[in-house]
């Protein structure tokens, strides 16, 4: 029996309830991240373990301003959600539990747990790259959706896998692990890793930029604070810029793959 439009009103609810209550945790606990209602700066917080000076693969302070863009974007998504109930995406609980992850990351940070908090980013990366398939199951039928649905959560997702790297080479250095003498080799063997994630990525996603965006965003900045802070690391520098512009690059050659593809049939319409 179809469902009458009261019934999809109200299967909608509990979801839009759930995505705008995770959403104002969301915020509430990025506040208490920068240093509000008597939280301790990230930064600052956990022993310094995650200040841009920790280690290796710990990104420039400008690079965090990306969290701006996105919670600006996951608003957006949380209004847009209002309007648009059908989620025929059904990514609405996976962005309820990415909020809810976001939050007790810091949480745990706060605390000073930072192995807990690499469970917890993990776990989020996880969440992300679920909600990124689900992307993939059918394309936005409005360009408002493709922007804060699409755009949104591909930026999130780029950014974590970064921000998953520094948060691991965090605890690792709060342990006492300082990569056998060979720090800057560690580091580019990670940066990598990253590359070719970001490949895999584009390959899958047919070039969406928005998750080359932030990925390519935070690897620029890694190499930035390792020319311009400590610990100055060449190597780490050159991997990381050779890394974005892997990315980048990758991106780009998907999606004007993509673009040819998909006008190929068009093109031999027109052409009978």
């Amino acid at each position: 029996m179809a469902l009458t439009g009261t019934d999809t009103v109200r299967a909608a609810l509990p979801r839009q309830i759930a995505v705008t209550v995770s959403f104002v945790v969301c915020v509430v606990g990025s506040m208490v991240g920068v240093g509000l209602f008597g939280g301790t700066p990230i930064s600052e917080a956990a022993d310094g373990l995650l200040s841009t000076e920790a280690t290796h693969l710990a990104p420039a302070s400008p690079a965090f301003s990306v969290w701006t863009v996105i919670y600006i974007g996951l608003g957006a998504y949380t209004l847009w959600q209002w309007w648009d109930r059908s989620d025929r995406r059904s990514i609405g609980w996976l962005v309820t539990g990415s909020l809810l992850l976001n939050a007790a990351w810091i949480l745990t940070v706060q605390a000073g747990l930072v192995w807990l908090s690499v469970v917890v980013i993990l776990v989020l990366l996880v969440v992300l790259a679920a909600t990124f398939r689900q992307l993939l199951s059918a394309r936005p039928r409005s360009r408002l959706e493709a922007v804060v649905a699409d755009g949104t959560l591909g930026l999130y997702l780029g950014w974590v896998c970064v921000a998953t790297c520094a948060n691991i080479a965090a605890a690792l250095a709060g342990s006492g692990v300082t990569g056998g003498g060979y720090p800057d080799w560690w580091a580019a063997a990670v940066l990598a890793v990253v590359a070719v994630i970001g490949v895999a990525v584009a390959v899958t996603g047919r070039g969406r930029f928005a998750v080359a965006a932030t990925l390519a965003w935070g690897l620029v900045w890694i190499a930035v604070a390792r020319t311009t802070g400590e610990p100055e690391s060449a190597p780490t520098a050159v991997a990381a810029a050779v890394a974005a512009g892997v990315v980048v690059i990758s991106a780009v050659v998907c999606r004007l793959r993509a673009e040819r593809i998909k006008s190929s049939p068009k093109r031999a319409t027109e052409s009978r």
